[in-house]
């Protein structure tokens, strides 16, 4: 098995952009497991559609409802490359929506669902040959033995500034509330839940080297990816040739 890069993280702190230029970099493949989740949310929506579940505000208190979003999911052939496939048709710019924003923790938060798309997500891994890996439960749930296992925040402040910049559109306020509202439901669901800063900080400050924890809020992707590879340096995991150039002003 080659070298696994788990990035964790919040919503709009940067791990796709970082691991899109890591897989480059190191020759790695890369799953974003959050656009998995989105894809399946997006399923979801379009058979539930007359029941509009994106405007739910809390997880249903019904086994049945759970069950049914389950099965659907499992239904659902989903596949991550370069762009994202669902039931054979392109959703790469469907699954980033506010519609698909507001549903997706809901979707997540089933267990059933998550036992499905994990068991998905390590064969990816399994038949990839590892990769880099991005989620909210790579490091405690997908990949535990990870390589190296990166945490990412920012202040909601800037996370809400970088998704405005990425749709072009939606209210700063709006956009704040939607990314609270998910960071508490990605933080406090019964399985898979995205672990706190502090816990995986004092996981960090213990000296491991396989673990480091970076606050985006006022470093670019370039800072972070330099920190990342510097991090790579150490634990022995290098570009396909030490002699390899790149440029981190290239992402």
């Amino acid at each position: 098995m080659g070298p696994i890069i788990a990035i964790d993280g919040t919503a709009g702190s940067g791990k796709s952009t970082l691991a899109k230029s890591l897989g480059k970099i190191l020759g790695l493949h890369v799953l974003d497991t959050g656009a998995m989740y989105r894809a399946a949310a997006l399923k979801v929506l379009s058979v539930m559609g007359e029941e509009r579940p994106e405007t739910l505000t809390k997880v249903p208190d019904d086994e049945s409802w759970s069950l049914q979003v389950a099965e659907i999911v499992k239904e659902s052939v989903i596949v991550i490359e370069d762009r994202v496939s669902l039931d054979g048709q392109d959703v790469t710019k469907e699954i980033r929506t506010d519609r698909v924003d507001r549903f997706v923790s809901f979707v997540a938060s089933i267990p059933a669902v998550r036992e499905d798309l994990v068991s998905r997500q390590r064969q990816w891994i399994a038949i990839h040959n590892g990769g880099v890996v991005e989620g909210r439960d790579i490091g405690t749930v997908v990949c535990p033995n990870a390589d190296l296992k990166v945490y990412l925040t920012a202040s909601i402040e800037a996370r809400a500034e970088r998704r405005a910049a990425e749709r072009a559109t939606g209210e700063r306020a709006e956009l704040e509330s939607m990314i609270d509202r998910r960071d508490a439901l990605d933080m406090n669901r019964s399985t898979g839940a995205l672990p706190s800063l502090e816990l995986v900080a004092s996981a960090e400050s213990n000296g491991r080297d396989d673990i480091i924890v970076i606050d985006s809020t006022e470093y670019n992707a370039s800072d972070v990816l330099s920190r990342v590879l510097t991090r790579l340096e150490t634990i022995g995991i290098h570009p396909p040739s030490r002699q390899m150039r790149y440029s981190t002003d290239e992402i």
